[in-house]
């Protein structure tokens, strides 16, 4: 009998290729399909939530596969856990689900944070997983031109060249930016994304932190509809992939 699994994962993204198995090296994805045919001797594909990019982290990451073979679920999670060593990548939760379950097609809503550290010291403990940033932002500037953001437009400007999407069009349905000592966090929330869409935003955000647009130039950047008119991309260490909703 075959039974589907929903598991959700954290990870860290570094060593990683990506999410999506590449021939350049290590993904997220191969790792997994790898530590459930060392404990199941069967070849099972992976489907994830969300295809996060080289060096890009998660906490709530979603993916599913099936199993021709009966297990229990706290049976399984001690097993991919134990043949996922030593890659940084921890699965926190199993279930069962219908095999109408899609890990990916099924999802109703993603959230994503980006963490930017902002202080002139360089990082120790947090090398590789925020953006260090030393020169002086303002996250009020930043949060109002986030608000802007906010709601049904075409994304264009903040969509990668080469993003798959068969619209630019997105329900941005949240956009925050909060500072919480040395860290400003961006914490961004949709159906879905475009390929960089949180990355161009929070690189085009920065630029209004440090003073060099107005809030209201993200506006224009916005109609513009045009990459070249919006900030430089956001390096992947600051983004994480917190949750993944269904219904």
């Amino acid at each position: 009998m075959t039974q589907r699994f929903k598991i959700t994962l954290e990870y860290d993204g570094g060593p990683f290729v990506g999410w999506q198995r590449q021939d350049n090296g290590p993904s997220v994805q191969q790792a997994l399909e790898e530590a459930i045919t060392a404990f199941s001797g069967e070849t099972q594909s992976v489907q994830g939530a969300g295809r996060t990019d080289s060096g890009v982290h998660a906490l709530g990451q979603v993916a599913h596969f099936d199993l021709d073979r009966s297990i229990d679920t706290a049976e399984l999670l001690g097993a991919i856990n134990h043949h996922l060593r030593p890659w940084p990548v921890s699965v926190r939760s199993a279930e069962i689900v219908p095999e109408d379950f899609h890990a990916r097609f099924s999802a109703t809503g993603r959230a994503y944070l980006y963490r930017i550290v902002n202080r002139r010291a360089p990082l120790a403990l947090d090398l590789g997983r925020v953006w260090w940033v030393p020169v002086a932002l303002d996250a009020e500037a930043m949060a109002a031109g986030a608000a802007l953001l906010v709601g049904h437009h075409d994304f264009t400007s903040f969509r990668a060249s080469e993003c798959q999407a068969a619209s630019p069009e997105k329900t941005l349905d949240k956009l925050e930016v909060r500072r919480s000592g040395e860290e400003i966090q961006v914490i961004a929330e949709a159906r879905s994304f475009l390929h960089h869409q949180v990355r161009n935003i929070v690189g085009t955000l920065k630029l209004v932190g440090q003073g060099r647009w107005p809030a209201a130039r993200v506006a224009k950047v916005l109609a513009a509809k045009d990459r070249s008119a919006a900030g430089p991309t956001a390096p992947p260490d600051g983004l994480y992939l917190t949750n993944v909703t269904y219904d």
